[in-house]
């Protein structure tokens, strides 16, 4: 047989029907036309063998038994198996189509939820790195508003006033002092809230720079090929020899050491007396530096006093507004008889609009963006970790 691909997938089988000898015959017709003479007869061997086959099938009608052979062998066997496979098919299918939605439905509450969490930070999801980094740039004018909004606080630090000096007999100036300096002074340093003084100079504590992420499989070996001005002076010749380090130091006596007079001292006794000063660590000549270089609401100490103290100021007015709406014996009312005006002149209203915007200040600096600003502001490399958590959510479907 002639070299065919096709001729030799239909004999390599065990079972060649009469439609596997059509094919066969209709390939060699092509194949073997240069053995055809002009008679329209070829002269090929195999072309007549392979006709002959063909003829013999044709003899009777022989082939119709074998095609009558197929059909059944295709309606008992093939066809229910062909249903099998398509029911089989249709069904994997199905399976596909639902896990596909299921797939989809949960890349969406994925999606949501990461873009829930970005909502917490305060950032779109765009950059999680660089947007981070830009809202940290931004909370020192965050601080500042916060601080400017706590002036609307003082009724309510007035009737807190009012109302320990009245019941407790204590001095109206222990009562939330840092509150009551914000109000007035703003977020001002910590230098300014512990002295009094508003420094001349603030130097802030060195932050730690974040470096940005190296790509994998770089090495940054340094720019030690380039020569600059500044160490120009310290390349030496590789062949040479090591100079040597003059330290300043000499095991051989000095004669102007050795005649003992030679070290002029000075008058000591007549000479001025030398004044030494000793300055405080942070209060240097009105220099503001470390965490007295921070703002009151930069400072965790001094920035967890002042929610203490509107916590405490918002636990007053809403156990006063309790007792307001309670106040209907004759002993609350006689309480109260000899109280001062601002604590008689108010009502369960106006005590409940203080509170709500006493709430809504504490909300402002514990809410979670706050918390995780703050955070970045103690530890730059919360940034990484952050990012990092952020980005094994998908961001999208």
């Amino acid at each position: 047989m002639p070299e065919n691909e096709e001729i030799r997938q239909l004999l390599s089988g065990s079972y060649i029907h009469y439609f596997n000898c059509l094919r066969i015959l209709q390939i060699l017709k092509g194949t073997e036309a240069s053995t055809k003479n002009i008679f329209g007869r070829y002269s090929s061997q195999r072309m007549k063998d392979w006709q002959e086959i063909v003829s013999l099938y044709m003899r009777e009608s022989t082939y119709l038994a074998e095609v009558a052979s197929l059909f059944v062998r295709s309606v008992t066997y093939e066809i229910p198996s062909l249903k099998k496979q398509i029911a089989k098919c249709l069904q994997l299918q199905q399976d596909l189509s639902r896990k596909e939605e299921e797939m989809q439905l949960g890349a969406a509450e994925m999606k949501e939820r990461y873009y829930s969490s970005c909502k917490q930070y305060g950032i779109t999801g765009e950059n999680v790195r660089q947007e981070l980094l830009a809202l940290v740039q931004d909370l020192p004018s965050l601080l500042t508003q916060i601080g400017a909004a706590a002036v609307v606080l003082s009724p309510a630090v007035h009737l807190y006033q009012a109302c320990v000096q009245f019941v407790c007999e204590s001095p109206p100036e222990q009562v939330v002092p840092m509150l009551r300096y914000i109000q007035e002074c703003g977020n001002s340093t910590v230098y300014e809230w512990r002295t009094g003084i508003r420094p001349n100079v603030i130097q802030r504590p060195r932050e730690e720079k974040i470096k940005e992420p190296i790509e994998e499989g770089l090495i940054d070996w340094g720019n030690f090929m380039v020569e600059s001005s500044a160490d120009s002076e310290l390349c030496v010749d590789p062949g040479a020899q090591p100079a040597e380090i003059d330290w300043g130091i000499s095991l051989e006596p000095d004669p102007m050491e050795a005649g003992g007079d030679a070290v002029d001292w000075g008058d000591v006794e007549s000479a001025a007396p030398v004044q030494i000063m000793l300055l405080e660590t942070g209060t240097q000549g009105g220099v503001a530096c470390g965490k007295d270089a921070l703002t009151l609401l930069e400072n965790p100490e001094t920035r967890n006093q002042f929610i203490d103290e509107l916590l405490e100021l918002e636990l007053f007015l809403s156990q006063r507004a309790v007792e307001m709406s309670e106040e209907a014996d004759i002993v609350s009312v006689s309480q109260f008889q000899l109280a001062p005006s601002i604590l008689q002149g108010q009502t369960k209203e106006k005590v409940v609009a203080m509170a709500a915007l006493v709430q809504d200040l504490i909300g402002q600096l514990t809410c979670m963006r706050m918390q995780h600003l703050f955070m970045i502001l103690a530890s730059p490399r919360f940034v990484d970790r952050v990012t990092e958590m952020l980005h094994q959510k998908p961001e999208t479907g």
